[in-house]
């Protein structure tokens, strides 16, 4: 699926850029902003890999890599990060976020789906792809986990794993279906995200 390769490196610039910016927000040096850019584009990824026992993606192709690269080098030249309070509100900017996040949600089910994976291991594997660079560079940076503060983040990614498993036993796994479910997702996360939706706190 070649347009899925496609969406999968537009997904891969902008979590390198919101990596990229994330690095820079916390004082990062060079090393420590390519490692948020690297952790949030590709982390995920690897995860994913190392769980289903396969050779990790992004070590055995060079575009993922050279994505990132780029995607820093141009950071730096437009001096984006001295207008990251502005573009980090921007439409473009979330859009292309939810974009990452559910076209790696999509690509982790892919392959949990490919490795004999019931509903749990689809579910969890698009999670992991989806949100587990975020959840790598946060760790590193002393945050709290970006997705469980804000938009349904990994609700959305969970979800889209396991309707991508029920796509695939009704059928249902063409370019057609697949770009569906990208469009819903992205549609909800937008929502969810504009509109302020999550998932009630636990009270004490």
């Amino acid at each position: 699926m070649e347009i899925i390769s496609i969406i999968e490196y537009i997904g891969i610039a902008s979590a390198a850029l919101s990596g990229y910016l994330f690095g820079v927000k916390k004082g990062c040096d060079w090393l420590g902003v390519f490692l948020a850019a690297f952790l949030t584009a590709l982390g995920g990824g690897i995860l994913r890999d190392m769980l289903v026992s396969r050779a990790i993606y992004s070590f055995t192709h060079y575009m993922p890599m050279i994505i990132v690269i780029l995607v820093l080098v141009v950071a730096n030249f437009t001096n984006l990060h001295k207008k990251r309070d502005k573009l980090e509100k921007k439409f473009i900017f979330i859009f292309a976020d939810a974009i990452d996040v559910i076209c790696f949600s999509i690509v982790g089910a892919m392959v949990a789906v490919e490795y004999g994976h019931n509903v749990f291991g689809v579910g969890l594997m698009a999670f992991f792809n989806g949100v587990g660079g975020g959840i790598l560079r946060d760790i590193l940076l002393n945050e709290v986990p970006w997705f469980l503060t804000t938009g349904l983040y990994g609700t959305i990614s969970l979800c889209v794993g396991i309707s991508y498993y029920l796509l695939y036993l009704a059928g249902f796994t063409g370019v057609f279906f697949v770009l569906c479910l990208l469009a819903l997702g992205i549609t909800i996360r937008m929502f969810a995200y504009y509109n302020g939706w999550r998932l009630p706190p636990l009270k004490d």
